[in-house]
């Protein structure tokens, strides 16, 4: 498995604040980090590179996007606005803030993204993982959305797209993937598919709901009950992602990879173990689909670190870290209610006829 990696992507400074918002706060004795830091990538890197699934991995640098690349995906005057406003610190929405390394940051991270996806389809690894930042999921083509600035997985499936692939887009982070569900809207040779918390619109660069509802014949919204861990989520890609991915035909598999669903994290309201994300991988591998990764959220550093670590070991079919923190109970009372309701928003797919009966 090759890991991408480039250095631009730690020069995206997000300040501090109150949490993830940004400026003065009198009240507020010591302002607290943005949770989408250097020091949370710096993290995962170090926990890939000294922990024991070090020797099964290689590591590759990635580059910068052209402005060519970053439009597939965005248009040109959001890349416009972005671009001048990486000139000073300025927040770009609500929680998103950018500054002078930020450009830089956000192009390494794109085309990192696509160095990844290279090495796949030219056959090198069939499993690479762009450890980049700023994450992307939910940026949209003209929008700003959430920490996000330009939609790293959507430009490797854009790209994919144009080379003829038949792509699909897996999320599992904790939150709706919103920016790919827009960038792919009205593209039918794209499946994108959101496993994630139940949380609704957000503001006005986040009006979609990622209910059920907003499923269609190229999108699927698995929305799951807060609290949801390992079995529901084990559940919502057995029994609705991957039975809607061998339908689509996919042949290729791109995944939107976040840790905020643990049970540890300050920005999700889910519960899943790192024997959880382990599982998850193991199922990824399982698929035998050439499979880019990109990195999205995971906010309690130390704990998404040991998430990713074991997500890791799962893609590679290895059983190597214990949890020391693991102890919320697996409550699935809710997941049936849930994956029914995702099912019955998929009228023309055949997989979701045969399990409602």
């Amino acid at each position: 498995m090759e890991v991408y990696w480039h250095d631009a992507c730690l020069g995206h400074d997000t300040g501090s604040g109150l949490w993830e918002l940004p400026g003065r706060w009198d009240w507020l004795d010591v302002p607290e980090p943005h949770p989408e830091n250097a020091a949370r990538l710096r993290t995962f890197r170090h926990a890939l590179e000294r922990g024991p699934v070090a020797p099964h991995l290689t590591w590759a640098t990635g580059r910068f996007a052209t402005d060519e690349e970053l439009s597939r995906v965005h248009t040109a005057a959001y890349l416009a606005e972005l671009r001048a406003a990486c000139e000073a610190r300025t927040a770009v929405e609500v929680n998103t803030v950018v500054g002078p390394g930020s450009w830089d940051a956000i192009r390494a991270a794109a085309a990192t993204a696509l160095a990844a996806y290279e090495s796949v389809a030219a056959g090198r690894t069939r499993l690479a993982y762009a450890l980049v930042r700023p994450p992307g999921h939910h940026a949209q083509p003209g929008l700003a959305d959430g920490y996000c600035l330009v939609n790293n997985a959507a430009l490797v499936a854009e790209t994919a797209r144009r080379a003829g692939r038949r792509v699909a887009v897996l999320d599992w982070d904790v939150h709706h993937g919103n920016g790919t569900q827009e960038v792919f809207r009205d593209t039918p040779d794209v499946l994108t598919i959101s496993v994630h918390m139940r949380h609704g619109p957000w503001g006005a660069n986040h009006r979609q709901t990622g209910s059920p509802a907003e499923s269609d014949a190229s999108n699927i919204n698995v929305e799951l009950s807060l609290g949801a861990g390992d079995t529901a989520y084990r559940r919502a890609l057995a029994e609705i992602a991957f039975p809607a991915l061998a339908e689509f035909g996919a042949d290729l598999l791109v995944c939107a990879s976040g840790f905020d669903g643990s049970a540890f994290d300050p920005n999700g309201r889910h519960n899943l173990t790192a024997d959880g994300y382990r599982s998850i991988g193991r199922a990824v591998a399982g698929l035998g689909l050439p499979t880019v990764l990109t990195q999205e959220g995971g906010y309690l550093r130390g704990y998404a670190a040991l998430c990713l670590h074991t997500l890791v070991e799962g893609l590679l079919g290895l059983d190597l870290l214990a949890d020391p923190l693991a102890y919320v109970p697996d409550d699935a009372q809710l997941v049936d209610v849930d994956l029914a309701r995702a099912r019955s928003t998929l009228p023309t797919w055949d997989f979701a006829r045969v399990t409602a009966r």
